[in-house]
């Protein structure tokens, strides 16, 4: 039996029709609802043998929410079989119950998550209390967020301001592109010094 038969399986035993499996790119992915986070990943560790916790991110998908995936593996005599299982969260209010009693190393990974995309994490029912792991504790926002001013680019001119025909020593007569703020600058006219 193929390994995306497999998976198919123990989730469709596991979770009826709430999960679904991602015919994209590698690794195999499945989406299951936010309320059983615990319990795809219970079934990743206890059915599918998928036993080495990789990693634990997330991804700003803009209006839709975040998108907090775990990679875990399954090692094989033959090799080595991958698994992402994923979940979406609503921009709003991003809650997730922690996968720390699924794989005792998560609660890093939740950590960085909960730093660089807000998302928060609860331990029955309760949120947890994140200590910064990388950013100073008096840092502001959430860095990774497709909606973080990014103040470096305010302070410190893009370094692609020089467009072509713009150097200097250039003939009076070369045109300039339109310029373009690279992603995160704000307009100058709505914020940060001129």
């Amino acid at each position: 039996m193929s390994w995306s038969d497999r998976v198919d399986q123990a989730y469709a035993a596991a979770l009826g029709e709430a999960s679904l499996r991602d015919e994209g790119f590698p690794p195999l992915t499945v989406e299951v609802p936010a309320d059983r986070w615990v319990e795809a990943l219970a079934v990743a560790r206890d059915v599918l043998g998928c036993t080495f916790f990789d990693w634990l991110s997330a991804v700003d998908e803009g209006e839709g929410g975040f998108a907090v995936l775990c990679h875990v593996v399954a090692r094989r005599t033959a090799g080595v079989e991958h698994l992402a299982v994923r979940c979406l969260l609503p921009r709003s209010r991003p809650v997730l119950a922690s996968a720390a009693g699924v794989f005792a190393g998560a609660r890093w990974h939740e950590r960085e998550t909960h730093e660089m995309f807000g998302v928060d994490f609860t331990d029955g029912g309760a949120l947890l209390p994140m200590v910064p792991l990388l950013l100073p504790e008096e840092f502001e926002g959430h860095p990774l967020r497709k909606d973080f001013v990014l103040a470096s680019r305010v302070a410190i001119p893009w370094p692609g301001a020089k467009e072509p025909g713009e150097s200097e020593g250039a003939p009076a007569t070369s045109r300039s592109r339109r310029k373009a703020r690279p992603a995160g600058v704000p307009d100058p006219d709505e914020w940060g010094p001129r």
